[in-house]
């Protein structure tokens, strides 16, 4: 008996106590596989200190932690500073932050890339999904009061038979929603306190209208559809929390008022951008964004705005390739948005290309200064060759590209045949070429069939110039011929100017 107090005793004290701060586990290379075996289903964020987005995820993370940990759930939320453990980031793939992996049932091989938003509720209910079923049972009234008022959206199907068609319909819509959790009813005391006389579904929301009812053949198709028209406000204000639901949506067109909030109309204006979402509901996600904030300013900049000439309105598409569209009236009123959208969902709308002005002595230095005025007649001249840095100014990596890029410019003098020119990116844009990344290198060989050659090989000078004297040959690939590994995470974060900065090109 002794003996095998002693074993149970050497054990136990084998197994050291896994940190936490606020109800989240503080995971290393170390304690990393021995938490697995404590905690079977285990959500992991990966992050740097350093990172913006990460910061931001802290208090709701840690919000979600505590929620499961108050209502006895074995889920536990852990993290990883990536920066430190930097063999267990590599393990697992990390190439931006902050990245979020499900580890289920102690599986460490293959985890579940996390995908849904950054709010505690958020969290939580996607972690539910995935460890439970996908749609709950409901049997009394007060579990229906609980479900609608510890969530911000959640969907009840009012079904008399669990088996039915319609039932079942409902089950494979909910299978394919993570973030949303969804429960079902055939009790007649739940059928009554919610004023539901007939099978059917009503999502409840703790904004606009507060609840919306299906009305429709019920096919998983249609109900998808109307749960993305109605789970997200007919206004949604761009924050860290919210940018998960905007990107990762199934709303690909978007429609932004940029706006102070301590403006003195902001109501006002919020009214009218409002009163014109209405008529748009699972078309157009209608955004607003307050340009006063700083960590705004980048997204000001993507449309080419500064913080004085708002409010604004700026429309863009997140398809295959993004496209931006602007009002040709600076009035901010539901009559002047609703006419807007209306051109761009009758496809009567061209696209808004922003230009700089032309410098006075674009040409006159080793590297030439292309804005979207001057583009197309430099690159497509039959008779030159024009290797072109698309830049953006904050960019780290291709602040280090410069010097380099000046040196390139010096070997090929004027008069020479090759160009090497650089475009800013964030205040410039052409129909020829979508830019994804920075730097984005591209090389326009003399001729009149307009050629497009991507650059992929090493940025040094001898790589340059090889791929140069070889026609493009060394180090190029057609535009379009080749995949582009880039990070085009909508949710990481890098640090531009920090030492042990990931090798890959940043948005």
């Amino acid at each position: 008996m002794f003996k095998l107090f002693l074993l149970c005793a050497l054990a136990a004290a084998g197994r050291s106590e896994i940190p936490e701060e606020d109800d989240v586990l503080v995971l290393k290379k170390s304690n990393f596989d021995e938490a697995l075996q404590a905690h079977p289903d285990i959500l992991v964020e990966f992050y740097a200190p350093w990172c913006g987005h990460c910061k931001a995820l802290v208090p709701e993370y840690a919000k979600a932690a505590g929620m499961l940990k108050a209502e006895g759930s074995a889920i536990r939320l852990g993290k990883v500073d990536a920066t430190e453990e930097t063999e267990l980031a590599q393990e697992y793939g990390v190439r931006g932050y902050p990245t979020i992996k499900f580890f289920k049932g102690g599986d460490k091989e293959a985890p579940k890339e996390y995908s849904a938003g950054r709010q505690s509720d958020d969290i939580v209910n996607w972690l539910k999904k995935r460890t439970g079923p996908a749609v709950a049972s409901l049997g009394e009234v007060t579990e229906a009061e609980s479900l609608i008022a510890d969530n911000e959206v959640a969907v009840i199907g009012f079904f008399k038979d669990a088996q039915s068609e319609d039932a079942k319909a409902f089950e494979r819509a909910a299978e394919s929603i993570d973030e949303i959790p969804f429960a079902m009813t055939s009790a007649d005391s739940i059928f009554s306190k919610f004023e539901v006389s007939k099978d059917g579904i009503v999502l409840f929301k703790k904004f606009d209208e507060g609840r919306n009812t299906f009305d429709g053949e019920m096919t998983k198709e249609n109900i998808l559809a109307f749960i993305k028209a109605n789970q997200l406000p007919l206004v949604i204000e761009f924050t860290e929390q919210t940018a998960p639901k905007i990107f990762g949506g199934e709303i690909k067109s978007h429609i932004l008022m940029f706006v102070p909030k301590a403006a003195a109309d902001f109501q006002d204006k919020m009214d009218q951008f409002k009163k014109a979402a209405e008529g748009f509901k699972g078309k157009i996600l209608f955004i607003f964004i307050d340009s006063e904030v700083e960590d705004n300013q980048r997204i000001l900049e993507f449309f080419g705005l500064k913080k004085e000439e708002c409010p604004a309105i700026r429309l863009i598409t997140l398809e295959d390739e993004m496209t931006k569209f602007k009002p040709d009236s600076d009035v901010i009123s539901a009559e002047s948005i609703t006419a807007f959208c209306t051109r761009f969902t009758e496809g009567k709308l061209r696209p808004h290309l922003m230009s700089q002005d032309i410098p006075e002595d674009w040409n006159k230095n080793p590297v030439s200064v292309l804005v979207g005025k001057n583009f197309e007649e430099v690159v497509f001249d039959p008779t030159k060759n024009v290797f072109v840095e698309f830049y953006a100014p904050w960019c780290g990596h291709c602040k280090q590209l410069a010097p380099i890029w000046d040196k390139l410019g010096e070997k090929y003098p004027e008069g020479s045949d090759v160009i090497i020119a650089k475009m800013d990116s964030t205040a410039n844009e052409i129909e020829a070429v979508k830019v994804h990344s920075f730097p984005t290198l591209k090389y326009f060989p003399a001729g009149e069939e307009r050629k497009v050659i991507d650059y992929n090989g090493e940025r040094t000078m001898e790589g340059f110039t090889k791929f140069l004297e070889s026609g493009g040959k060394e180090g190029g690939a057609p535009a379009g011929e080749e995949e582009e590994d880039l990070d085009l995470d909508e949710e990481g974060d890098q640090d531009e100017d920090s030492d042990g900065e990931a090798d890959h090109d940043e948005l």
